[in-house]
């Protein structure tokens, strides 16, 4: 139950992957999907980059839904100091994957919400480093059919069967790999007058 004077919440995103994260502490809230180009500038860093999208998805929607609380997320995979995308087919996650083999991915998730009443903007970037353990194209070939994780950055869901390929993860909040630092969140919407719903 919230405080019924607490502004209602919107999601600015359409990945299922968040929706069901917030799903854990909120019952009611609305989803939008954000209208940004999330090409990056020249020369932009993948903090920086993350970060603007982030804020560019929460402004975005917040500009439509002005007396709404809008949370806005982005996340950046970057391996060798090269940004990595999400595959979109099975060739683009089987190169993706075999760079990784052996190999460090540093995963930056950035979150920002927008207050109505104050325009007040929280910020926050969770870093997130996945360690794989060394593998071969047959083990790649095999945890894709399985996952089919080709709207994900560096082709893998934590939260299927990805674990199989890592040697480690260090973060300090889990959550943040499947798409929204949800410790830092709940934090900022417990003090705001949400409860769990």
């Amino acid at each position: 139950m919230q405080n019924p004077s607490a502004p209602p919440v919107i999601l600015a995103s359409s990945s299922r992957h968040r929706r069901g994260l917030l799903e854990r502490f909120l019952d009611d809230f609305e989803t939008v999907s954000p209208q940004v180009d999330e090409t990056p500038g020249a020369g932009e860093q993948p903090l920086a980059l993350v970060s603007r999208l982030a804020r560019a998805k929460a402004e975005s929607v917040s500009s439509r839904q002005r007396d709404a609380l809008v949370i806005g997320s982005d996340q950046v995979a970057v391996l060798d100091e090269r940004m990595l995308g999400k595959p979109g087919d099975h060739l683009a996650a089987i190169d993706q994957l075999l760079a990784a083999s052996g190999k460090s991915l540093c995963f930056l998730t950035a979150i920002c919400i927008l207050e109505p009443r104050s325009r007040h903007r929280f910020e926050h970037v969770d870093t997130t480093v996945v360690r794989f353990r060394r593998f071969d194209r047959r083990l790649a070939e095999t945890y894709l059919r399985r996952d089919q994780p080709y709207d994900c950055a560096g082709s893998f869901r934590i939260e299927g069967a990805g674990f199989v390929l890592f040697e480690s993860v260090k973060s300090e909040d889990p959550t943040a790999l499947i798409g929204l630092p949800m410790i830092w969140l709940a934090g900022r919407l417990l003090d705001a007058g949400y409860l769990l719903s």
